[in-house]
């Protein structure tokens, strides 16, 4: 059995700044569309899931992030580079340590195995996703519609549309 023919846990974290989120800037040149995902990246054998996302922040960005709460899991099954992929998302939410973040509309970081090795990170909307711009993974964007926020955030659009 292959890599890509196994379920992946994955922790992936929430951070609202009012209406918007932060995520990073995806490719996938099979489908030839850009596409976003939130911060966060797989568990690893015997790591909790809040620990693997804050490891995975500060690989991915720099950042530290605290207050992590649970929001739900889900399952997602799709294609990534023409190759197929499953994972069981354990969705947290929280906020950086250092408030700057917040007032950062671009971030670059250093994922080592990203290609290009280059991370765009974006504050958005949730009514900016959609066939044109997708929120990955499959099923996130509904689950983000429907969930108030427990960090105290406001989301004045009301139900996202």
């Amino acid at each position: 059995m292959s890599s890509t023919q196994r379920v992946r846990p994955l922790a992936l974290g929430i951070f609202w700044q009012a209406d918007r989120i932060f995520v990073t800037k995806g490719y996938d040149a099979v489908k030839d569309q850009i596409f976003y995902r939130p911060l966060g990246g797989g568990i690893e054998f015997g790591e909790r899931g809040p620990d693997a996302l804050v490891r995975e922040v500060m690989e991915e960005i720099g950042a530290l992030v605290t207050d992590l709460q649970y929001v739900t899991t889900f399952e997602n099954i799709f294609t990534y580079r023409g190759e197929p992929g499953h994972e069981i998302v354990l969705l947290y939410e929280g906020r950086f340590v250092d408030p700057t973040w917040y007032g950062r509309d671009v971030e670059v970081g250093l994922e080592p195995t990203d290609d290009p090795p280059l991370m765009h990170g974006v504050w958005m909307r949730l009514d900016e996703f959609g066939v044109e711009a997708p929120l990955s993974p499959d099923g996130l964007l509904e689950v983000l519609r429907s969930h108030t926020p427990k960090s105290g955030a406001s989301r004045p659009f009301g139900d996202g549309m």
